[in-house]
């Protein structure tokens, strides 16, 4: 009762009366916003190395027994592993753990880099072929610290065999000027479990093909994402594509792959031990027991801040529209796999949980249904503080701003679950099937606006605070424009 009084007490309160208690009120009411924030961050980063730790489990079984079988079971459990964490992206942009590491005073020290970095230096580290989008000029890879010597192609990390492959490698990632040297994360695991996705085929018509993509994958990924044969993991018959090779080259990508989902599950444990409520002294209890009503105000826009950047900077712009505009398969998010339609719906998804204090959990047999959620989290939302606090016309318009976003990812995703996925959708930029595609972009666009305006009718920040205008350097209004 108290609660949907708050408007009129908080009147009286400019006069002195009450003025104590409605800040009290209000001041529980955000903590609560905060707690169920960090509860839902807690719950995604620990099922995010659950299925981190299934994809290594995976990962063992191909490298022992190199089958198809074990390789189709692998490539299954990456993309289990992407449906917890793609919802956990809305936690970027705000100076959390997974970008700032909160035991030191660096900025953009977070393990961030090293798990979800893209586009990958995929030539620095295996054998690739140029074709499609994937031309010389893309293999890049300036001045790096790996110690494999060019040209590169054909030379990279699993051919060099008087490089260690080791903890201290995958350190070395991200250091090229043109950041063509990412080495680690999920997308390093993609490549090697995928290969290059270099189809020109576009069309499933073979229905039994179909089927066994989308029960396998969530998607068509046999007919559309990348080729790499079981023989690139088998020392009895090794192969390096079409090309017959050396036992040790074989061993070294097992390696490699085998390296890089321990530095995954390491990196995303510290993260979520920070997040721990039962944690002691972590980020946890930092940041969801402001000392007064300022800096609550600040954590709340932080969350903000996250997902109004995620919105409009980073998925409209950095991961939709740069591959829409100019039709490239290479800038997609998931390019070797396809599954940049999950990518999409993620990390979307993720913002809708922030805004109403709900976590479902994930899907672990990729039939678009969430059916793992022992974690599941039901809280109090930024929507309920909107409502409670007399701003029940914003929490509509963020609502239905949402609401029109999962539209058109609900959209993509079916697409792609019926045999077009994201690089079918965007290769012919005036199709109709393209149109999902613009109109996600734009809805995601009007959502961050009206994020921005929790911001405003709270009287926490601009609209600059909310949605870095330095995130993208794309105008997401006109999704058909190029990217400068």
């Amino acid at each position: 009762m108290t609660r949907r009084l708050t408007p009129i007490v908080a009147a009286l309160g400019a006069c002195g009366l009450f003025a104590q208690p409605v800040l009290a009120d209000q001041m529980a009411d955000l903590k609560k916003v905060l707690t169920t924030n960090a509860d839902i961050a807690h719950a995604l980063y620990a099922d995010s190395v659950d299925t981190a730790e299934d994809l290594r489990a995976a990962i063992d079984r191909l490298i022992e027994s190199p089958t198809e079988e074990n390789l189709q079971a692998a490539r299954e459990a990456w993309l289990v592993a992407r449906e917890p964490y793609g919802q956990s992206e809305v936690y970027r942009f705000r100076s959390s753990p997974i970008d700032d590491d909160p035991t030191t005073d660096a900025a953009e020290d977070g393990p961030e880099g090293a798990v979800n970095a893209w586009p990958l230096g995929e030539a620095l580290i295996d054998y690739v072929e140029t074709g499609g989008d994937f031309t010389p000029a893309e293999v890049g890879v300036t001045n790096h610290e790996t110690g494999v010597e060019k040209p590169i192609p054909p030379n990279n990390l699993i051919a060099a065999t008087d490089i260690a492959i080791d903890s201290d490698l995958l350190e070395k990632t991200v250091t090229a000027e043109d950041e063509r040297d990412v080495l680690s994360g999920y997308h390093a695991a993609e490549f090697l479990l995928w290969g290059q996705d270099l189809n020109d085929e576009h069309e499933v018509t073979n229905r039994d093909d179909r089927a066994k993509a989308v029960k396998t994958h969530g998607a068509p990924n046999l007919a559309h994402g990348g080729q790499r044969p079981v023989t690139d993991f088998d020392p009895a018959n090794c192969t390096s594509g079409e090309q017959a090779a050396d036992a040790v080259v074989c061993e070294r990508r097992g390696e490699y792959l085998k390296l890089v989902a321990d530095k995954l599950i390491a990196d995303l444990t510290g993260v979520r031990d920070q997040w721990d409520p039962k944690g002691e002294d972590n980020y946890y209890h930092a940041f969801t027991q402001p000392a007064d009503m300022n800096e609550g105000n600040e954590r709340l826009l932080e969350i903000l801040t996250g997902m109004g950047t995620l919105s409009e900077g980073e998925l409209a712009g950095e991961r939709m529209q740069i591959a829409l505009s100019v039709n490239s398969q290479e800038d997609e998010h998931s390019c070797f796999s396809d599954n940049t339609h999950r990518d999409i719906a993620l990390n979307a998804e993720g913002i809708a949980n922030s805004f109403f204090g709900e976590y479902a959990g994930y899907d672990s047999d990729l039939d678009g249904t969430d059916d793992v959620d022992n974690r599941a989290v039901s809280g109090y939302g930024i929507e309920n503080y909107l409502r409670d606090h007399g701003h029940g016309d914003v929490a509509d318009s963020v609502s239905d701003a949402l609401a029109r976003t999962a539209e058109g990812y609900s959209e993509i995703d079916r697409l792609a679950r019926e045999g077009q996925p994201f690089d079918v959708l965007i290769e012919d930029i005036g199709a109709e099937r393209a149109q999902p595609v613009k109109e996600t972009i734009l809805s995601l666009n009007a959502q961050a606006t009206q994020i921005a305006q929790i911001a405003s009718t709270l009287d926490l920040g601009t609209m600059e605070q909310v949605v870095d205008p330095e995130a993208s350097a794309c105008d997401t209004t006109n999704p058909v424009a190029e990217c400068e």
